[in-house]
Order: C-alpha cells, then sequence, then structure tokens
C-alpha cells in the first residue's frame, strides 16, 4: 500500500481523511509534536473517532514516527532515560490506536565511539521492549549519516539487532527496518539499477537480514550519492531519479512492504500518484 505523513493538527482523528483526501491507501503521523511537550491524552473517545474514521476511509494500516529528539545514544542519561520513556509511550499508545508498527530515528554517537554509542542503542532498544505486551511493533529506521548519527550503514544496524537479547525475544518483540530511500542513498547505499538495487538488498541480507525489510519511507534525495545529507525531494525531481526509484521499488522485496512518502505537501499528491504508477 501506498501513503504520506499526515498532520494530526485539530486532533489525530483528523489524519485519516487527510490521507484519504490525497489518495493514500495507508498513512503515517506523529501522535504528539515531534519537537517536544506532553503529548495529548488519548481519551476512549478519541481512540473511538479515531478508529471510526480509519473504517469510514476505508484504511486498515497506518504508522507512527516517533519525535524527532530521540537519541538512545546520548552521553547524558537524562536524554537517553528520557528517549526510552517516550519511544515506549508511542509504542503503547499505537497499540491503543491499532498502529501496525512505530519507527524511530536512533541518535547520535557524539562524544564517544560508534561503538559506545551502539552499544546504547542496544541496551535502550532493549528496555523499552521489556514487559511490553502490546500489538503495535518497533522498526529502526536506518540514517542519512550526517555527522556521528547512528545507523547509516547496514553493519551497525545489524549490529543492533544481533544484540537484542536473542533469536525468541526478536521473534516475539521487534519489528525491524524502516528503509529510507533517500538515507540509504545519502549514505551511499546505490540502487539505481535493476543490477545495483539487486546487489544492494543481497547486502542487506547478508549484514541485516531480509526478514527485517518491513517498511520503506520513499523519497527522492536533493543530494547526490553519498553526500550524507538528509534533504528530501519529490519522487522523480532528486538524484535518485524516476528510474533509480523503479529500480528499487519494483524488487520483489519492495513491493511485499508498504512506501510511505514525506515529501513537502505541495506536490506531494502528484507524487503518490507516480508510485502508483510505478508499482502498476
Amino acid at each position: 500500500m501506498i501513503g504520506c505523513h499526515v498532520s494530526i493538527t485539530g486532533g489525530i482523528f483528523n489524519a485519516p481523511k487527510r490521507a484519504a483526501d490525497l489518495g493514500c491507501e495507508t498513512f503515517q503521523c506523529f501522535t504528539r509534536s515531534p519537537q517536544g511537550g506532553p503529548a495529548p491524552k488519548l481519551t476512549p473517545e478519541v481512540i473511538e473517532e479515531f478508529k471510526s474514521e480509519m473504517k469510514k476511509y476505508g484504511l486498515d494500516n497506518f504508522y507512527i514516527h516517533t519525535p524527532y529528539y530521540i537519541n538512545f545514544a546520548s552521553i547524558n542519561p537524562a536524554i537517553r532515560h528520557s528517549s526510552i520513556k517516550v519511544v515506549r509511550e508511542e509504542l503503547e499508545r499505537g497499540s491503543l490506536l491499532g498502529a501496525k508498527y512505530i519507527m524511530t530515528h536512533l541518535g547520535s554517537h557524539s562524544g564517544q565511539s560508534a561503538k559506545e554509542g551502539i552499544n546504547k542503542v542496544t541496551k535502550a532498544v532493549g528496555k523499552i521492549l521489556d514487559g511490553y505486551k502490546g500489538s503495535t511493533e518497533l522498526l529502526l529506521e536506518i540514517s542519512a549519516g550526517a555527522g556521528d548519527v547512528i545507523g547509516d550503514t547496514f553493519e551497525e544496524m545489524g549490529d543492533i539487532i544481533s544484540g537484542l537479547v536473542s533469536p525468541s525475544f526478536l521473534k516475539e518483540k521487534f519489528g525491524g527496518i524502516c528503509f529510507d530511500t533517500c538515507h540509504a542513498f545519502a549514505s551511499g547505499y546505490n540502487f539505481t539499477t535493476s543490477k545495483k538495487a539487486k546487489d544492494m538488498l543481497e547486502e542487506f541480507d547478508k549484514k541485516i537480514g531480509l526478514k527485517y525489510l518491513k517498511l520503506s519511507h520513499v523519497n527522492d534525495s536533493k543530494f547526490g550519492l553519498g553526500e550524507n545529507k538528509d534533504r528530501h525531494e519529490h519522487i522523480g525531481k532528486g538524484k535518485i531519479g524516476d528510474e533509480g526509484m523503479s529500480s528499487l521499488l519494483k524488487t520483489k522485496e519492495f513491493k511485499k512492504i508498504d512506501w510511505i512518502l514525506e515529501t513537502k505537501d505541495d506536490g506531494r499528491e502528484s507524487d503518490i500518484k507516480i508510485l502508483k504508477k510505478i508499482r502498476g
């Protein structure tokens, strides 16, 4: 299914209509301000209205993005613990609303080695999932690799996943990976031809495991391959281009997962139509 990120201005129950008006078959949203502050309460009335709107517009699944300030690798314990608390809350909120997945950025290892940062992220994710009984699953999002950001390589993501306690723990409580096309391209992963896409997915499988590929943020990139800059562009208007995007999205692996746009409002409806055309 194809969708995009939509606003929850006026209440989260407004999100399904906004998605449907754009031609979405699914969507992504925040449940709280991405910049900070207390989360709006999910009262029984709000939950009931949201689910009613989902049903009204024929939407079965939706996804939640965690706030931007999450940093599981911070050397400041208060920031780390707050990030754990917020993401666990988002999982619980997602379960109340019926979200399939929430996805989160991992943070930065600034002030320490990458290895130390990865270790902190792994422990943080383990704490988030410890004792969690909800239905919404957690996805870790691939990053664009700017500065000391964690999660820009398949190796780092694989290390985090392999460090999460045990296979049984992963199977029961961990969702997998959200693959952002712009981020991966910015981090140097080239998938702009069928051969390159195949090779990249083979590397993903070797270092992470394709069974963990669960969702994709589909964005073109304003900057070139390996430039480590996270700047989304409308589909076909960036450095990945129509052919590059099609090469990845037409693989059997990407046909199995949903695609979520995170491009700017103006032109987003056109982006959705382009993706539907690529899908065929």
